[in-house]
């Protein structure tokens, strides 16, 4: 997984009127649970910029007024209205504890049925994996480069990875190469 850091600062206050104070200074209000104790605390919008807006997995560093933690973002919410994070979860981790995580999935290709002028169409953005966070890839690869017109690649045709389980059913497909009309009989 890949890694960032995020400095927060421990929360006071609990409850919506605080909350709403902290939103207005632009801060995040958060909430780290998994360890031994809940954590509440807070942290700059700014900071949350790399983890939100990427298909990647990240490994969060949490300095919370010096004492570091070590989680993944399990959850975030929105504004309705102009799409700012309003609130987020992390989950704490251990090299060994046994995580659940959305992979990213990278195509390699181009496939033969790309050649003779079908389309890739990805069916599966991310995969879904179990395992302790050390075993996590940072993404998966697919070869597609055998994928033919009209065929798909499944789930069970991605390579066993070490240490970890696979979540998804092994019957959904993960590419199809379309035929175009131009090329149908």
């Amino acid at each position: 997984m890949k890694k960032t850091e995020i400095v927060g600062y421990n929360r006071a206050n609990l409850g919506r009127q605080a909350s709403q104070e902290l939103r207005g200074q632009g801060m995040v209000p958060c909430v780290l649970y998994g360890g031994t104790d809940q954590v509440s605390f807070y942290a700059p919008a700014y900071l949350f910029r790399d983890l939100l807006f990427t298909p990647d997995v990240y490994e969060v560093t949490l300095n919370i007024e010096g004492k570091i933690y070590t989680g993944i973002l399990q959850d975030s919410q929105y504004h309705p209205t102009n799409d700012q994070i309003i609130h987020a979860d992390f989950l704490e981790i251990t090299e060994d504890k046994v995580i659940k995580v959305a992979v990213p999935i990278k195509l390699h290709g181009p496939s033969e049925g790309q050649k003779k002028g079908g389309k890739l169409v990805q069916k599966m953005q991310k995969l879904r994996l179990q395992g302790p966070a050390k075993n996590i890839p940072d993404y998966v690869n697919v070869d597609i480069k055998d994928l033919d017109l009209g065929k798909s690649i499944k789930v069970s045709a991605i390579a066993e990875i070490e240490g970890v389980k696979v979540l998804d059913s092994a019957s959904n497909p993960v590419a199809v190469i379309t035929i175009p009309r131009s090329l149908r009989q």
